[in-house]
């Protein structure tokens, strides 16, 4: 059984430990645990990690945010990975920081990149684990908090919610999404 795990965010140092960019760490916390490394390929860093069993392609996207449908279309495909088994990690301003939800599909919500992947798979049926990053910023500061560092008093709690994202990844794997759902989704 083949899975396509897709954190999204940027690359370029800029973007490195951002709060945007946080399904990119997902994906490497993921990696790491499992004892992966990347290797550059068309449209994406990718790493192939088994797990129980399972084997996991996991995908940091090298379009941007604003063009994740593209590498995660070509990856599905390429890896004839069915769009059931596909889960993309993104950053989520409607949740507090210390929060994951999971869904099995729906709306982009306003997501650039989501609405990208919508756009290449041509449906909104897709699984998603989105990483609560707060909205503790002023009127007219989303972009600056968004794409801002992690407050020093955050990042422990960042460490442990990285933590509990790679078991929800397992557990979507291992169990479906609807159990996924219900122990995550707290």
């Amino acid at each position: 059984m083949k899975f396509l795990i897709a954190g999204l965010g940027n690359i370029g140092a800029e973007y490195d430990s951002t709060r945007h960019n946080i399904g990119f760490e997902v994906a490497d916390t993921f990696v790491l645990q499992n004892g992966g490394n990347y290797t550059l390929d068309r449209h994406a860093f990718v790493s192939e990690v088994k797990w129980k069993g399972k084997i996991f392609v996991v995908i940091k996207p090298t379009t941007y945010m604003n063009l994740s449908g593209k590498a995660i279309k070509y990856w599905l495909d390429k890896e004839k990975i069915p769009l059931e088994n596909l889960m993309v990690i993104v950053d989520e301003l409607a949740l507090p920081l210390g929060t994951i939800r999971i869904r099995g599909g729906g709306s982009a919500a306003g997501h650039n990149g989501l609405k990208s992947i919508e756009q290449s798979l041509l449906t909104d049926k897709y699984q998603r684990l989105r990483f609560g990053i707060g909205s503790d910023f002023p009127k007219g500061k989303q972009i600056d908090f968004v794409l801002g560092k992690w407050k020093p008093s955050e990042v422990p709690i960042v460490k442990e919610m990285l933590l509990k994202s790679t078991e929800a990844i397992e557990c979507f794997a291992s169990q479906g999404i609807g159990k996924a759902m219900t122990f995550f989704n707290k």
